[in-house]
């Protein structure tokens, strides 16, 4: 079973009410057994909503509201869903597909949290904890680079 990121399915919960709907990722989890989470929503943030980066251990919105709470309340929640329908489903957790640079689900790289676009290297909240557990997180970048989930390489 894949964790994959609600908004690379096309669902609308983006910070600014849309969506990050990816191909790649839909095609993947059309072939694939699969548990959909946001950890943004899950710990309680509305849509619309400011964006939100990640400030060393913090993440602030663009506001300058401290949103961490938020973020890593969602994180722990997700984990649990995930950790539970992988029990209840007899299946492994065999790896993640999450949105690349968010606060919450960035993989490698992150927004550097100045809201100019620019990146540094580091993860989201939600992947730390995946990581922590040897769950190996790629985003939808690391998935059309690759055409498939590196487990699944023949």
């Amino acid at each position: 079973m894949f964790i994959i990121s609600a908004c690379l399915l096309g669902m609308d919960c983006k910070y600014n009410g849309g969506n990050n709907r990816n191909e790649a990722v839909i095609r993947f989890a059309e072939t694939h057994s699969h548990v959909v989470v946001c950890p943004e929503t899950a710990g309680g943030l509305e849509r619309p909503r400011p964006p939100a980066e990640r400030q060393g251990d913090r993440i602030v919105n663009k506001e300058g509201l401290d949103v961490t709470e938020y973020f890593r309340r969602g994180a722990e929640l997700s984990l649990k869903k995930v950790l539970e329908e992988s029990e209840r489903s007899g299946e492994p957790i065999e790896g993640a597909i999450l949105k690349a640079n968010s606060p919450s689900c960035g993989s490698g790289m992150i927004y550097d949290g100045s809201f100019t676009g620019n990146k540094v290297p580091g993860d989201g909240c939600f992947t730390e904890l995946l990581k922590a557990r040897g769950i190996e997180v790629l985003t939808e970048k690391n998935l059309v680079e690759s055409g498939d989930f590196p487990a699944d390489a023949k």
